[in-house]
């Protein structure tokens, strides 16, 4: 006669330990959020000890106090490295001239190279006929337009694909010319 018990059946508090380990796993980074909703199934399946043991088995160990402790001093380190290199970046950065937005009745402002234009600018990267702001008729404000430039016009950063409002403050650039946009200057 064998003596062999069939094993004993899982209780809820050796499920709840498999889960908190699971989940402390993902918590870390440790395991994908598949493979912890995966394991969190088979733990509420499992039948006994020894299958919520072979899902905890493979994970890897849990970081010590030290260890956690370091990765969080690093971290604040990298983050305020992070911020002085920005900070001089910022500083760095050139000013960018202004241009006010006109103070007068005209409609339409046409900016390029050509000596037709409005604001002439000088630059290689900058089209005949760049791009024109227009004043819109129902609350006064300006919309900027690229009119086809080779080299592009960007608000704030961001190529223009269509019209776009423009306000004090933006920063547009027609090719390599960048202007930091400023209104209510009457223009000459």
């Amino acid at each position: 006669m064998s003596s062999t018990h069939p094993p004993f059946r899982a209780s809820d508090g050796e499920r709840d330990r498999a889960i908190g380990e699971l989940r402390d796993r993902a918590v870390e980074g440790r395991i994908s959020h598949d493979t912890f909703v995966g394991r969190v199934d088979q733990a509420l399946r499992a039948r006994n000890q020894q299958e919520l043991d072979a899902l905890v088995a493979d994970l890897p160990r849990r970081a010590t106090f030290r260890q956690r402790v370091t990765g969080m001093l690093t971290g604040v380190v990298s983050a305020a490295s992070d911020f002085t290199t920005n900070l001089q970046a910022a500083w760095r950065r050139p000013r960018l001239p202004r241009l006010a937005l006109p103070d007068d009745d005209r409609r339409r402002y046409v900016v390029g190279r050509g000596s037709a234009c409005d604001l002439v600018l000088a630059d290689l990267t900058v089209s005949r006929v760049h791009a024109e702001l227009r004043r819109e008729d129902d609350d006064g404000g300006w919309t900027l337009v690229d009119l086809g430039s080779l080299n592009g016009t960007r608000l704030n950063g961001w190529r223009l694909v269509g019209p776009a409002r423009v306000k004090s403050g933006d920063e547009v650039s027609f090719g390599d010319c960048g202007f930091l946009v400023s209104s209510g200057l009457p223009s000459h």
